[in-house]
């Protein structure tokens, strides 16, 4: 981290020599740009944009706010944990009611809170996490919660039909829900639906084969996954599909992986899965495949090493996965996987060879790393809202 003496000059916009500053609120942006570079934690963050408006104004203008997210670790939510409440009447003597608990790696006593409303996840089903927004559906009414303010947008109903539940496998949004061009995703079992925010209606787009199971943005495109096969997702004029034709590896005809999912790690696009393994409290071998887009058809490389990369990923297949570079920095470990549980908060995987590195033997044998869609909102990982800005 740079030391604040060593700033050159020319990173700082210093006021003019005729100008007074009263007090701290008058500290000038690119002063105040500055000081947010240096700050490494979540908390200092959100600390240093609540100070006041003039602050906060001068977070929300911060150039490169990717930059945090891709040093600094996801927060970890695991909802309906159970926890001692004195104060609610009890016949059992236990008081305990169910609450989301956050945890943030690099600063684990850190007191941070989310607001997501507990009749949301008693009342909603999960469609996905997306920009620091909790998705949610039932019965085709949506909800948009952010996890951290609570503020809620509810788009127009989806179409439904009455004669069954229609049921959701992916929801994301393309951008913050304040940029001006930001659309919700939301996937059933046959169409892909689109919402532009503020707008009065979905489009829809009958799928090719299946459901999506997940859409990221890489290289400016945005690309869904449908039955382990990548197309290129187009919004306007209309919603469109365009497959990407790629060669497995080791000649392989298909996809040896049970439930595969990609995450952008610099400016890799990797695909990640664990082959299965009938050993119980044997370690969980995930390897991870970049895309070579470079070749026609495109081929999946092995990468051998994350030299200086950690990922995240949760057990609902629609929450989505993350990178962090340099997890060193505050307290993590390089080329292994965050895997977050409902019965532990999480247990951490060494990727490709480095499996039985730090495999912890005391891990419980009955854990399911098997990503599937679940009723109950799982564990996940997300980052606030508030790090997220236009065209990141």
């Amino acid at each position: 981290m740079q030391s604040p003496s060593k700033i050159s000059d020319a990173s700082v916009s210093m006021p003019p020599a005729t100008s007074v500053i009263q007090g701290w609120a008058d500290l000038p942006e690119g002063l105040l740009h500055s000081i947010a570079a240096l700050l490494g934690s979540f908390l200092d963050l959100i600390a240093f944009a609540g100070t006041c408006h003039s602050w906060r104004a001068a977070f929300s203008s911060y150039p490169s706010k990717s930059t945090f997210r891709a040093l600094l670790p996801p927060l970890l939510i695991r909802p309906n944990v159970r926890v001692k409440d004195h104060h609610l009447p009890s016949s059992n003597g236990r008081r305990k009611l169910r609450t989301c608990h956050l945890i943030d790696l690099a600063n684990p006593n850190t007191n941070l809170r989310c607001q997501i409303p507990q009749e949301t996840l008693q009342k909603m089903l999960f469609a996905g996490s997306s920009h620091g927004q909790l998705i949610c559906c039932r019965r085709g009414y949506c909800l948009v919660v952010d996890v951290f303010t609570g503020a809620e947008v509810s788009p127009p109903r989806l179409p439904f039909r009455e004669d069954y539940e229609e049921f959701y496998y992916c929801g994301t949004l393309t951008a913050p829900l304040m940029s001006p061009n930001s659309h919700l995703l939301i996937s059933t079992r046959s169409s892909l639906f689109d919402w532009l925010v503020g707008s009065d209606s979905w489009s829809e787009l009958k799928l090719p084969v299946n459901r999506v199971d997940q859409i990221v943005e890489f290289n400016g495109q945005l690309i869904a996954v449908i039955e382990y096969r990548l197309y290129t997702l187009q919004l306007a004029p209309q919603l469109g599909l365009q497959e990407i034709t790629t060669v497995w590896w080791d000649g392989m005809d298909e996809c040896p992986y049970l439930r595969p999912w990609l995450v952008v790690c610099g400016d890799m696009l990797l695909i990640v899965d664990h082959y299965i393994s009938f050993s119980f409290g044997a370690p969980v071998n995930y390897r991870p495949y970049r895309l070579d887009m470079s070749t026609n058809p495109a081929k999946w490389v092995e990468v051998k090493k994350l030299e200086n990369w950690a990922l995240f990923i949760g057990g609902d297949v629609r929450s989505p996965p993350f990178s962090c570079m340099s997890p060193q920095r505050w307290g993590g470990r390089s080329n292994c996987l965050y895997y977050a549980h409902y019965s532990q908060p999480w247990s951490l995987h060494g990727l490709g060879d480095d499996a039985d590195a730090v495999w912890d033997p005391n891990t419980d044998d009955n854990l399911v790393f098997k990503r599937n869609w679940y009723g109950q909102l799982q564990a996940f990982w997300v980052y606030p809202s508030m790090f997220y800005s236009d065209g990141e």
